[in-house]
Order: structure tokens, then C-alpha cells, then sequence
């Protein structure tokens, strides 16, 4: 009967002690209700709290990553893609993420589902693969604009991956082949307008000085005869036949 006495107080002491303690890490924070109200914010470190009266709420001050499911989103321009995305976000008031909003991380992922659904609709499917760094700064600036009230930091939106229907995919592939056929063409054509250029400035040094005709049709028979061939064909120019032809026409 006398060891009773004493241990069940002890029992009693040690229960409300560790019902007192409460221990947070450095990136963590407590949020304090005291008989339902709120009662101030502990930071890291042993806390105290009154048993029964007091309840403390932790929060996670990390920044927290969370995927955007992907989302079926018709494009201005009629196309129809479906498309996920990353969130990168942290809480900066924990009063707030308790207070304000009933569960901030689903609230956050709902908000980003219906955002992301939103703000590509309004760009075209060019735009949507092009210029992915303006649609993710874009998409940040929003959502963080609508979570503030809610003491979070949206610090960063990706588009992670867009899948496009089969159908579309096969007409960029043959857009895609049409350009590059399209630059080869323009190559060839700048080259054949490059070699005419020469051509024609060849032609007029030549015609300017006839020994350059001779140095020419020299040079030429001294390739030829470097080829190991049965046939040897002698170019003639065609000005050493000039004086035959007016011969025969008189």
C-alpha cells in the first residue's frame, strides 16, 4: 500500500511531463492552440505546453516538391495534350497554413491542377513547346499569388512533360522533313548562285586576257594526260577554228 502511494504519483508526474515536452526540429514549427485558440508560434527546440489545455500543430518549413497529375488541356489553337508538371513551394507563415486553409497541401495541388489546365489553354501548341521557360514563370507567378493568403511560397513551376496526340505528332514529323528539305534546297541554291557568281568573274578575266585562255587549255591538257586512260580527248578552243569557218563561209 505504501509503494503505491508513491509510484502512482510518480506514474502520475512522469505522464504530464512527457504530455508537456515537445520537441521540434530546426525546420519545423509549432503552431499553439490553447482551448481551441490560437496561442502563438514555437520555433525549434524543447517546448513546454499545458496538457489537455494545450494542442500543438507541427509544420514542415522545407521546401516540399509535389507532382501536378497530368492534366487534359485543349490549347487555343484547338489541339488537345495532356500535360504534367512539378511544384516546388514551402511555408513561410505556419499560423496561416493551419489557420487559413483546412489540408494546404491538397489544397495546393488542387489549386496547381486547375491553374495549369488554365493558363495553357490560353497559348498555342507552338508556344507550349517552344517557350517553356515564359510558361513556367508564369504559371509560378500565379500560383504564388493565390497561395499568399495561405503563408505559402510558391518558388517554382516546371512543365515536366507534354503528350501529344499520335496523329499530331505524325504532321510535325512531316513539317519537320519539309523544313529540313526545304533548307537543303536553299542551301543548293545559294551554292549554284555562288558557283555562277565565280563563273561569270572567271569568264570576264578570261575575256579580258586572252593569254588566260591559253594558260587555261594548258593547264587542262596536263590533267588529262595525268589520267590513266585508253581515250585522250584534246579540247579545242573555239577560237582557233574562227579563221576555218570564215574561209569556208567565203
Amino acid at each position: 500500500m505504501f509503494i503505491a502511494q508513491i509510484v502512482i504519483p510518480i506514474v502520475i508526474v512522469l505522464a504530464v511531463l512527457i504530455a508537456a515536452v515537445r520537441i521540434i526540429n530546426e525546420y519545423e514549427n509549432g503552431i499553439i492552440f490553447r482551448l481551441g485558440r490560437y496561442a502563438g508560434t514555437r520555433g525549434p527546440g524543447l517546448n513546454l505546453i499545458i496538457p489537455i489545455v494545450d494542442r500543438m500543430v507541427i509544420v514542415d518549413l522545407r521546401t516540399l516538391a509535389r507532382d501536378v497529375p497530368p492534366q487534359d488541356v485543349i490549347t487555343r489553337d484547338n489541339v488537345s495534350v495532356k500535360v504534367n508538371a512539378v511544384l516546388y513551394f514551402r511555408v513561410i507563415q505556419a499560423e496561416k497554413a493551419i489557420i487559413q486553409v483546412e489540408d494546404f497541401l491538397y489544397a495546393t495541388s488542387q489549386l496547381a491542377q486547375t491553374t495549369l489546365r488554365s493558363i495553357l489553354g490560353q497559348v498555342e501548341l507552338d508556344e507550349l513547346l517552344s517557350d517553356r521557360e515564359k510558361i513556367n514563370r508564369h504559371l509560378q507567378e500565379v500560383l504564388d499569388k493565390q497561395t499568399e493568403p495561405w503563408g505559402i511560397k510558391v518558388s517554382n513551376v516546371e512543365v515536366k512533360h507534354v503528350d501529344l496526340p499520335a496523329e499530331m505528332r505524325r504532321a510535325m514529323a512531316r513539317q519537320a522533313e519539309a523544313e529540313r528539305e526545304r533548307r537543303a534546297k536553299v542551301i543548293a541554291a545559294e551554292g549554284e548562285f555562288q558557283a555562277s557568281t565565280k563563273l561569270a568573274e572567271a569568264a570576264h578575266i578570261i575575256g579580258a586576257e586572252p593569254a588566260a585562255l591559253q594558260l587555261r587549255y594548258l593547264q587542262t591538257l596536263v590533267e588529262i594526260s595525268s589520267d590513266k586512260t585508253a581515250t585522250t580527248i584534246f579540247p579545242i578552243p573555239i577560237d582557233l577554228l574562227s579563221t576555218w569557218v570564215k574561209k569556208l563561209e567565203k
